[in-house]
């Protein structure tokens, strides 16, 4: 399982991860989501963590806090355990 990311916070109300099916920047997104996402919903099994992919659409990751705040962040052309970091970064509390 992930070690910077585990059981998220009651600030944090979703996660949303945009991502291409075939784009070589985002392979680290995919194989991060292949190797992580079942951990995380395990251990935040009422928090929604939304899937989007498209064609040719730029890795990126949002979070969404309370009171409607929301944050996002680049993972283009980063590998799984960088984008392991940022995710972790993004979601903290601040």
């Amino acid at each position: 399982m992930s070690s910077k990311l585990g059981q998220f916070g009651a600030h944090l109300r979703e996660i949303r991860i945009h991502l291409s099916q075939s784009s070589l920047k985002s392979k680290g997104t995919r194989d991060f989501l292949l190797r992580a996402y079942p951990g995380l919903k395990k251990q935040n099994p009422s928090l929604p963590i939304l899937i989007r992919e498209a064609e040719d659409v730029q890795a990126k990751a949002f979070a969404r806090f309370a009171y409607g705040v929301e944050r996002s962040i680049s993972l283009e052309g980063l590998n799984d355990v960088d984008v392991e970091t940022k995710l972790a970064a993004l979601t903290a509390n601040k």
